[in-house]
């Protein structure tokens, strides 16, 4: 049976917050609310400013007692489609795949299917780990949809514990493949800065100096091509888009990334040029370090070979 409780939110006005539009108003006071859904709220009627139901034009005035419900989320069944993985490495407690192109981790809005996770559960079944909810067993980590490369997953709540760990301490091996725009000056060399959700795009992430959160990222020139530069480069931590933003911060953003770089490219790829191909960890049960080398894909390879 699907849970229909409500949450209740409630506020009241302060004068420095007087004649601000209702919808941006409750945007501020929550910042995990995006504007729109806000204004889906007001038009649905599930906004009250003294007990009444509001229009999204209305301006609030000093103590005004706003209030709104947000329905509980219902989390949708996901269901295990069989879809062919490309395995690194298995066994009871992990597996490492190498994602393709063009495929989402976990189930999100707008792909409930398709996605690494509809492939795990009919490949592994029930043997996922259950922390992260049913939307995403087994997932600790993840790539962008247009990375392609290692993922691990882990099978039970003792890897999940431990990867999560390792993660969170940086000491996972990850090195990405990478071709970027422009002719490194420097061989090889080290990008300090912090990330954050961009100030004006919530969708984007940027280099964020008051809100960020440390990001370091180790690049190394593999081989110079005319106009474009192939590097590998290994996160010290793993900010979201963090080696998309990193490079572009620095005037070398990758090829094919529509996200962080204006420049039209002039290949036929589908988004950015990014790789993960090396993860190295400790195994959750007996400690021994693992080290997987997931294979260029096809478009990379054939890439590499124009470019030369």
């Amino acid at each position: 049976m699907e849970d229909t409780s409500e949450k209740v939110y409630c506020f009241e006005i302060a004068e420095d917050q007087e004649d601000e539009r209702i919808d941006k108003c409750l945007s501020t006071l929550i910042d995990s609310l995006s504007r729109s859904f806000i204004q889906k709220l007001i038009r649905d009627e599930a906004v009250t400013v003294n007990e009444s139901p509001v229009r999204g034009s209305y301006r609030v005035k000093a103590e005004d007692r706003i209030c709104f419900r947000l329905p509980k989320a219902v989390e949708p069944s996901v269901v295990p489609e069989n879809i062919p993985l490309d395995i690194l490495y298995e066994d009871k407690d992990i597996i490492v795949v190498n994602k393709p192109k063009g495929m989402v981790v976990h189930p999100a809005a707008g792909h409930y299917s398709g996605t690494l996770v509809n492939a795990l559960l009919y490949h592994c079944g029930k043997e996922l780990s259950g922390i992260n909810g049913v939307l995403r067993p087994g997932i600790v980590h993840r790539i962008d949809r247009d990375t392609t490369g290692s993922v691990i997953v882990c099978k039970n709540d003792m890897a999940h514990h431990s990867i999560a760990q390792q993660l969170k301490e940086h000491s996972v091996t990850r090195r990405y493949h990478a071709v970027c725009y422009g002719r490194l000056k420097d061989q090889e060399g080290v990008i300090d800065k912090p990330i954050g959700r961009h100030p004006s795009d919530r969708k984007r992430m940027a280099v964020n100096e008051k809100n960020g959160k440390a990001a370091v990222t180790h690049y190394r020139v593999l081989k110079y091509f005319s106009g474009y530069t192939y590097i590998e480069c290994e996160l010290e931590t793993g900010r979201t888009h963090q080696i998309r933003v990193h490079m572009a911060s620095i005037g070398h953003p990758l090829l094919g990334d529509e996200v962080y770089s204006a420049r039209k490219c002039p290949f036929r790829l589908q988004g950015q040029t990014l790789h993960a191909k090396i993860l190295g960890f400790c195994h959750p049960a007996s400690g021994e370090y693992i080290e997987t080398d997931a294979p260029l894909p096809e478009y990379f390879n054939n890439l590499l070979k124009i470019l030369v």
